[in-house]
């Protein structure tokens, strides 16, 4: 996790290097503000809410609040932060308990000052499942952060709450969460697809992988449409992309690099005598057989990247794209446990 953390006093600062010796896991960087030749928290925070992951500020509450307040935009995309005061007595996350980490990062920073964790959210006070904080800890995503407190606030009063999973789940559910009969009936949906008038908060396995065919000198916008225009007709989720595959001439394509490195995905190459040696029926094209040796790129690369395909070759604007479903299962068991692709 990428850490920037700023102190106020030589208190403080002590205390943050404490920390950073006691967490050498995490990437830190270290500031100090206000007075002469310090650092200006305006600038320093608009810095770090953009580039990391979680900002601890060591120092007063009110200077934290005032800091991150115009930088504020998503709980699902605005980084942890967390306020130690510089006696290290307590670590209160304010901002992305559950989504960004906070509230874990809170816990594992007051064990290595020895400050008391003071964790505000309803779901965690209570110890009730929380569908979000769950998602992150297994490497998924969640299509409607909005809906997120809907399946909350029906824990928090006591009801029960139905998901449903496209796979195999693994270990027991916690308290209040049942199998649900069907997917029409759940309030948690764990898939890769939406369906038409879904109103359950999605929970998405990254277990997609996009295989791609793209004409030289492609954007990154012309392969990001064609992927999401291709998501889109098979009723996928965007955010179930976890990985891409290609042809190894195209390994190097700007275009496709780019957009693997925006998304966060690891982009796979295969020979041609590997993609034409791939079992299955596929669409064929003479031309593209000519021209880099298979009859089909983006249908065999993804099912050489190790997926069942879901969805088959659709051509926009000089790419092709077929999507392929990797194995991946449902995991309640303790840490350690992995749900989402593998």
């Amino acid at each position: 996790m990428r850490i920037a953390c700023i102190a106020f006093t030589a208190a403080g600062e002590a205390l943050a290097d404490r920390a950073r010796a006691a967490l050498p896991g995490h990437a830190w960087s270290l500031a100090r503000g206000f007075g002469a030749d310090r650092v200006p928290l305006a600038p320093w925070c608009a810095d770090a809410f953009a580039a990391s992951d979680a900002l601890v500020f060591v120092g007063a509450a009110g200077i934290a609040v005032r800091a991150i307040a115009p930088h504020v935009r998503s709980k699902v995309s605005d980084p942890a932060v967390i306020v130690m005061d510089e006696g290290g007595r307590w670590c209160i996350p304010i901002l992305s308990g559950h989504v960004g980490g906070a509230n874990a990062l809170a816990r594992e920073l007051a064990g290595a000052v020895g400050a008391a964790p003071v964790v505000t959210t309803a779901t965690d006070g209570r110890g009730v499942w929380a569908a979000d904080t769950w998602a992150v800890s297994r490497g998924m995503a969640i299509g409607e952060p909005e809906r997120i407190k809907d399946v909350s606030a029906r824990l928090l009063a006591g009801g029960e709450v139905a998901l449903w999973c496209d796979a195999e789940v693994l270990g027991p559910l916690p308290a209040r969460v049942r199998r649900a009969p069907s997917r029409a009936e759940a309030h948690v949906i764990v898939s890769p697809a939406a369906r038409p008038g879904e109103r359950a908060l999605h929970v998405v396995p990254r277990c997609i992988v996009a295989g791609v065919g793209c004409r030289r000198g492609a954007s990154a916008d012309a392969i990001e449409g064609a992927i999401r225009a291709a998501c889109a007709e098979a009723g996928i989720l965007p955010d179930s992309l976890g990985a891409a595959a290609t042809i190894e001439l195209k390994r190097d394509e700007p275009g496709l690099v780019e957009w693997c490195a925006g998304r966060g995905v690891a982009l796979e190459a295969f020979t041609a005598d590997a993609l034409a040696a791939q079992p299955g029926d596929f669409s064929s094209s003479a031309f593209v057989a000519q021209t880099v040796g298979v009859d089909n790129v983006c249908e065999r690369a993804a099912v050489a990247a190790g997926g069942r395909l879901c969805a088959g070759k659709l051509a926009c604007g000089g790419v092709t794209v077929a999507l392929a479903e990797l194995p991946w299962t449902c995991s309640f068991d303790e840490p350690g446990g992995r749900g989402g692709a593998g």
